[in-house]
């Protein structure tokens, strides 16, 4: 086995004993937890909220959040933005990150095609998520697609069968777990995205329904 694949890998290290968004955000930009960081271009921590009543988790950075060094402002944020204002949720009131915070991509031509992060990666990266939630206290979690979902949830969770339900877990806030925005994007035809886009709507209004409860 190579010296590489011995090594245990984990953001531990890096994360410095603060309750501080803005601590955890300037240490985060040193982290090296993992081999994430040698191909980005920075990390891409959370935003939003100091104390947030829901806090968004996406899987990873895009090409766009890793340039801007901003979390969900591409294609699938935007969409995010437009459904959570059909929910009556103020995005500036939520706090969103992500389970990795460096970008993974492949190249294709002079394009980065993102790459879905391995377990390694996710449980290297946790750690912030976890001082994030510890930090922010949000009254509920939502999981926005699989890798968040199966990250807080385990590796049995299923979005497609299990999706909108508020679910108790020790350790933790409650979590909702739904599908990705950029999932909706991907839609292939018009009326499939109408749809999808109309049940993401739906669980987010349970969001908003839960928090004002």
């Amino acid at each position: 086995m190579s010296p590489v694949a011995q090594k245990q890998f984990s953001a531990l290290p890096f994360i410095p004993d603060s309750h501080s968004l803005a601590t955890l955000r300037k240490a985060a930009r040193d982290c090296e937890g993992c081999p994430l960081f040698e191909r980005a271009t920075q990390t891409v921590f959370g935003e939003g909220a100091a104390h947030a009543a829901i806090l968004f988790v996406g899987e990873q950075p895009g090409d766009q959040e890793d340039i801007s060094g901003k979390p969900f402002v591409g294609p699938a944020g935007k969409l995010l933005d437009k459904c959570l204002e059909a929910a009556g949720i103020e995005r500036k009131q939520t706090y969103v990150t992500n389970m990795v915070k460096h970008f993974k991509w492949e190249p294709r031509g002079k394009r980065r095609i993102h790459e879905k992060p391995n377990q390694m990666e996710i449980s290297a990266c946790k750690p912030w998520l976890q001082r994030e939630i510890e930090t922010v206290q949000p009254k509920l979690i939502v999981a926005l697609g699989a890798t968040a979902a199966q990250g807080l949830l385990g590796s049995s969770f299923r979005v497609t069968k299990q999706r909108g339900a508020v679910m108790q877990i020790e350790g933790y806030p409650p979590i909702l777990a739904t599908v990705h925005p950029s999932s909706l994007l991907r839609q292939i035809t018009e009326e499939d995205r109408e749809r999808e886009t109309a049940r993401f709507i739906a669980d987010l209004k349970k969001c908003a329904e839960f928090i004002a409860s």
